[in-house]
């Protein structure tokens, strides 16, 4: 594939100079109203395309990406962009052009494919939605609903996977349920929603997507693991064992951090 090829794709639309502006802008304030902390940031091949696969957690506003994408920049410089794979939805708002030149671009296996090709870095949530309204009693849990697209593109790809386990964004609000089976009977995958979730929050109380409720500023705490090579798994690489392997990975650093943390909020 030719450079020719990927300018004319979404991924031409980063802004490397308004994502410096918008970073700078941003981190202070998401940094201090969430006191955020990003460990491991060395872990992150500094060459070549990477694919990071990470937990998602704080429902409408989550805050994932506003902690994590302005610490990478930080240690690493403007040099290699970091794409965004986000939902569809999240197009449909007026800050649609301002995203696309902070690197959020539709998650579809096209866009990530080319932005790995360049030798960029790829950020993605393979449990979404589903992953960030999962109930409080079971924040601590790595779950993405069976979502194996991503280790299925690192394995065509050939790059490797540096998974990211963050804690504190469930801690935000109280979500009571993803209301999985209302959802159904409601026929919501229509319009690609297998979600209609309940959360209890400051100022509007239960609600669901909509209104959203100002995030609680609970600690938030990133840790980086080491990135993991598919080629361990031999000549043709079972997704699903990768799939496993990572999400494995995973949970034993969130369980870590979770005996860290004394108080909910606090951290």
């Amino acid at each position: 594939m030719s450079n020719k090829d990927i300018d004319r794709s979404e991924l031409a639309k980063w802004d490397r100079g308004f994502t410096a502006w918008a970073t700078r802008l941003m981190a202070p304030v998401i940094n201090r109203y969430f006191r955020a902390e990003v460990r491991g940031l060395e872990n992150f091949p500094p060459t070549g395309g990477v694919l990071v696969v990470s937990n998602h957690s704080g429902g409408m506003l989550t805050p994932d990406a506003l902690v994590l994408v302005p610490a990478f920049y930080d240690r690493f410089g403007y040099g290699r962009p970091m794409y965004m794979l986000a939902h569809y939805g999240v197009f449909f708002t007026p800050l649609r052009g301002y995203l696309s030149r902070f690197g959020v671009v539709h998650a579809n296996r096209e866009n990530a494919a080319k932005a790995l090709q360049s030798q960029a870095v790829v950020l993605v949530y393979p449990g979404g939605d589903y992953d960030a309204y999962r109930p409080t009693l079971s924040a601590n849990v790595i779950d993405f609903e069976g979502r194996t697209g991503y280790a299925r593109l690192a394995i065509e790809t050939g790059v490797p996977i540096v998974p990211v386990v963050s804690i504190g964004g469930q801690e935000t609000q109280l979500f009571l349920t993803r209301g999985n089976r209302l959802a159904k009977r409601m026929g919501l995958h229509r319009i690609r929603l297998d979600i209609l979730p309940l959360s209890a929050g400051l100022p509007f109380g239960v609600t669901t997507f909509f209104p959203a409720n100002m995030p609680l500023p609970a600690k938030i705490v990133d840790q980086v693991l080491e990135p993991i090579d598919v080629r361990q798994f031999g000549e043709n690489p079972d997704v699903h064992e990768v799939d496993a392997h990572v999400r494995s990975v995973m949970q034993a650093a969130l369980d870590r951090l979770a005996k860290e943390r004394r108080f909910p909020l606090l951290g």
